[in-house]
This record gives C-alpha cells, structure tokens and sequence, in this order.
C-alpha cells in the first residue's frame, strides 16, 4: 500500500474541492470518522508523534510534544485511543515484521530522548552549583530546537537521496553526528562540568546542537512510523515514541541524576557514574544503532511531485498565519504559560540550592512518572466531547495554586536532613502539580485536532503545536535573568573584629562564592530574586487569564470549525 493511501487511513482528509461543503457538514454532524479520501501534499509536514485524524469529536487521539516545560507531560503521557472500529483491527494478531519495526522506533526514539534528558534535565542541575541563575539562562537557549522544528520540517519531509532512502537520509547522519558529538565530549565533559565558568559557551553550543540533530532526526523518524507499521497497527507509532523518548530521557535525567551522586554511590556501595562514561557509551550505542540500519530496508513511498515542493509547505504556513482566529489562538499560547515559568524554571533548582539531595529529587521525578499515564489518560476523558477547551482554562487555576504554594515551599523549606514526610509531601504535591499540567496539555491538543484543517492536517499540527510549545520556552531565558537581577547579596567580612558589609554582584553561583571566601568572608543573601520573579509571574498569570485568556479562549472555541479553514474563511 502506498504512502498516499495510508495517510488517508491516519489523517480521513479529503482533497476534491466539491466535496467541501459536503465534509464541513458531515464535520458539524459528527460523521466525519466514517469518511475516507485522499490528502493533501501538505500532510507530509508533521510533528512528533502522530495523530490519527478521525473527526471533530475523535479527540482522545491526542498528539503529544517534548519542549520545555511540557517535556516531562509529554514524555509519560502516551496516546488516548478510544476508536473501537481501531480497537476491534488492534486485536488481531500483530505480524514479525511490525514487531520488529515497533523494535526499531522504540531503539530509534530513545537515542534522541538521551540527549533531551541531559540538556533539559540534569545538566542544568548539575551546573547550577557552579553557576548563577544568569549564566544558567544561557545555557537554557539549548532547549529552543526541540520548538522550533517547524522551521526546517518542510526540508527534512522533502529532500532525501533515493539510493539511500527517504528517511534514512536524514536519520542515519544525524545518528552519526549525535553519536560523535557525545563520544567527543566523553573526554572533557567531566572537566567542563565541574569548572563551566570558563567554558559556559561551549557547552551550550554543544548541547544545543545535540538537541538540533535529535529534533530534526525526530522529523525523520517521525514521517518513517507512517510506512514502517502495517496499516492496522499504524496506533502503536505513538506509543513506540512514548516508550523510546520515556525510556531515554529518564535514563539521562533521573537515573543518571542518582547515579552521578557521590552520596547515592556510596549508600549503595557502587561506582559513581561520571559523564564522560555516560555519553561514551550513548556515543558507542549510536554508532551501534546506525550500523544495525545499513540493514534496515526502507520501503520506496508513491511520492506526488507537490508533495516534495518545499516552498508549496511554507506558503501554506503562511496563508494559515494570515487567519485572524489563528492568530488570536497563537498569542493565546505565547503568554499562556507565563504565569507558571518561575516555578517550572527555578522552583527544583531552589529546593537543591535550600538542601534538597539530588537522588531525593530523582526520586520524586521517578515517582510522578506512573501517574503521569494515568492522568494523561483521565485527562482524555475530560478533553472528550465539543467544548476541549474547558479543562484547559478550568486548570489554569490549581497551575498557578500550585505556583503560590511551590514559592511558599521553597520560603519555608526546612533544614537538612529532610525527613521521610516531607519528602513524602513533595512526591505528592509534584504529583498534582503534573496532574493539573497534563489536563492543560491534553485539552489543547484536542482543541488543535478539532479545528486543524483535515486537508493541510499535519503543516496545520505542526504550526499549532510550534507555538504553544515555544510559550513554554521563550520566557525561561528571561526568568532565570530576573532571578539574579532582583537578587541582593552582600559579602560579610570580619577585620580586626569588625564585621564589614561589601555588596556584592551576585554572592550564589560558585565564582561568586570563592571570590568572597577568596577575602574572608561569609556570602548573606539579603534579597532573592526568585521572589520577585514567581510574584511577578503569577501576578502576570492571573491578570492575563483573567482579563484576556478566557474570554479569548471561550470566544474561539465557539467558532464554527469553518472559521478555521484556509479556503472558507475571509
């Protein structure tokens, strides 16, 4: 079966101008999910992972992203799949060779997770003892790839050698760059780690390029799932890259969090993992993994010459942008999440500063991870139905609660050792926090499969998706500056039994800290900037919510979906 004909199965999109008329009703009738046609050449653009486009109420099939402040959501989340036509096809027995492509995306998908769990999770944990809230915003820039791919999708979708294949063109490189790049740094990493001050550049040139080669061998991988699986088991695409992107980003993130502490190690008498030991072997295990494709064949794809014009994809985007209603909906999500950016930001980063071990961290992220598929799958529920919009804006409320109670958390965050209760009611205040989170994330992605356009699904997705990721990515920068901007340190000195107050640019980082030990003194933290940031934020957060998100929000859920189409509307 062509790739036109599958694709037909995964978006139900129609192309035949006379029959747009008929679709919008059998749209308003909710019947769309018995109708079947041919797509448009645009449906090659899509973002990670697919979704089955069956009609305006089918929205439990929910595509799920990794950016930012969702990459934990997304990441345990998973697909909420409630067809039972699919369902019914799903329980006949699944052949070898889609068991051995569901090996392959798992394989594929956490090769980029490793990569995401280090620059996203634990390196900025590790560097913030050795760095200010400031240089740390530098380092936060290696995370922006993963939401902008929608820039260069087009060009991965479209350019490949034939001889090689159309995916294995961009996927086995990319494998190959990751791979060097990790094994490279596997001899300095160490080093670079510990002493960053010098080196802050570099290493965030680094791992935003790591992030860059994962996210555009995302879109490759991503486009394969649609011609790897069989017709009837195209579902399981998302649920490999739930496993894959789970699995290796928790590896770099919790369990190497745990393993790399000198703490952990000791306890459970084991050997400390370094960094240079972890990206040698995920370097080595890339090399392994591109190796094992030279094997791999690829199916040729019925490729229509429209399909490859890149420049058809991005005047698409572009006639999509020019909607009034889309561009209410993209400045709804780019300050939809402002009110919550102190504390996805910089809230742990307090709580390790105050005493918190990172192997009790890594505990808690372990923790939140089985009730993560849980609420995603409960948050399906709630987002069912013509109104997906609700739970979003009903969630807004307990996410800036949350946000209120994570600063009054930090303010009276008690001295080490932390007992066994506390740590307890950490676990389950991050566990409704999530939970809060993944009703939000859920119930926009349904509002994005109800009103994209059937007929340009997967550019329309993309777009979507792009910016509501990219709002959870933008201010973070401009946060973790603010820490150190609102913050006042002095550095107490004690001559000739005279204590002596000297102000001090920043008295929290590593440099900081030596350079006042370097004179005898004591850093005092008179003002923390993390205050004034998270009362800005919520106080940006509920004047933004109140006074343009839900009435925006209501008004454009009550649009016909024809409001949203590029041919119907004016």
């Amino acid at each position: 079966m062509s790739l036109r004909q599958r694709k037909e199965k995964v978006i139900s999109a129609t192309s035949s101008p006379e029959q747009e008329h008929s679709l919008q009703a059998m749209l308003d009738a909710d019947s769309f999910n018995e109708t079947r046609g041919t797509t448009s050449s645009m449906d090659t653009i899509r973002i990670q992972p697919r979704t089955s486009r069956h009609g305006v109420h089918d929205s439990e099939d929910v595509e799920l992203t990794l950016l930012e402040e969702d990459e934990r959501y997304q990441a345990g989340v998973g697909v909420l799949d409630s067809d039972p036509a699919r369902a019914s096809r799903q329980k006949t027995p699944m052949s070898t060779k889609d068991k051995r492509s569901m090996g392959l995306l798992c394989v594929l998908y956490l090769i980029q997770g490793v990569p995401l769990g280090l620059a996203l999770g634990s390196v900025p944990f590790l560097l913030r003892e050795h760095l200010s809230y400031s240089q740390l915003a530098t380092f936060s820039l290696a995370s922006y790839p993963y939401s902008l791919k929608l820039f260069w999708s087009p060009i991965v979708d479209s350019k490949f050698l034939p001889s090689i294949g159309r995916r294995k063109s961009w996927i086995i490189p990319m494998q190959l760059i990751i791979g060097t790049v990790m094994f490279a740094m596997s001899f300095h990493a160490e080093k670079l780690i510990q002493n960053p001050l010098d080196n802050i550049y570099l290493l965030s040139a680094a791992f935003t390029g790591l992030v860059f080669f994962s996210a555009t061998q995302d879109i490759a991988v991503d486009g394969w799932a649609l011609t790897l699986l069989s017709e009837e088991n195209l579902s399981y695409a998302s649920t490999c890259q739930t496993l894959g992107l789970t699995t290796g980003y928790f590896a770099s993130f919790t369990v190497f969090l745990a393993l790399n502490s000198e703490a952990f190690a000791n306890k459970w008498g084991i050997p400390r993992l370094t960094m240079d030991a972890y990206l040698r072997f995920w370097g080595l295990a890339c090399y392994a993994v591109t190796a094992w494709l030279f094997f791999v064949k690829e199916d040729k794809e019925d490729l229509d010459v429209n399909e490859m014009d890149v420049k058809r994809v991005y005047l698409t985007i572009w006639d999509i942008c020019k909607l009034k209603h889309v561009q209410s909906l993209l400045v709804l999500h780019f300050i939809a999440k402002v009110g919550f950016q102190a504390n996805d930001a910089v809230t742990q980063l307090k709580m390790v500063e105050k005493g918190l071990k990172k192997e009790d961290l890594a505990i808690i992220v372990l923790l939140d991870f089985p009730f993560l598929m849980v609420g995603g799958w409960i948050a399906g529920k709630f987002s069912t139905g013509g109104r997906a919009l609700q739970p979003w804006l009903l969630a807004f409320w307990p996410r800036l609660g949350f946000t209120l109670s994570s600063t009054l958390i930090v303010y009276w965050f008690p001295m080490p050792p932390m007992t066994k209760g506390f740590l307890a009611f950490l676990v389950v205040h991050s566990i409704l926090q999530s939970f809060a989170g993944t009703i939000q994330f859920v119930g926009v992605s349904a509002f994005h499969a109800i009103i994209s356009d059937p007929l340009i699904g997967g550019t329309y997705m993309t777009l979507l998706n792009t910016f509501s990721n990219l709002g959870g990515t933008w201010p973070k920068y401009f946060v973790l500056k603010g820490v150190d901007y609102f913050s006042v340190a002095t550095c107490k000195l004690n001559a000739v039994g005279k204590d002596i107050t000297i102000k001090s640019q920043e008295c929290v980082s590593e440099q900081g800290k030596s350079l006042c030990e370097s004179m005898n003194g004591q850093c005092v933290t008179m003002q923390d900037g993390y205050y004034y940031v998270s009362a800005i934020c919520l106080a940006l957060g509920v004047l933004t919510l109140v006074f343009y998100i839900i009435p925006t929000a209501k008004r454009l859920e009550a649009l016909p979906v024809n409001k949203w189409r590029v041919t119907s509307a004016s």
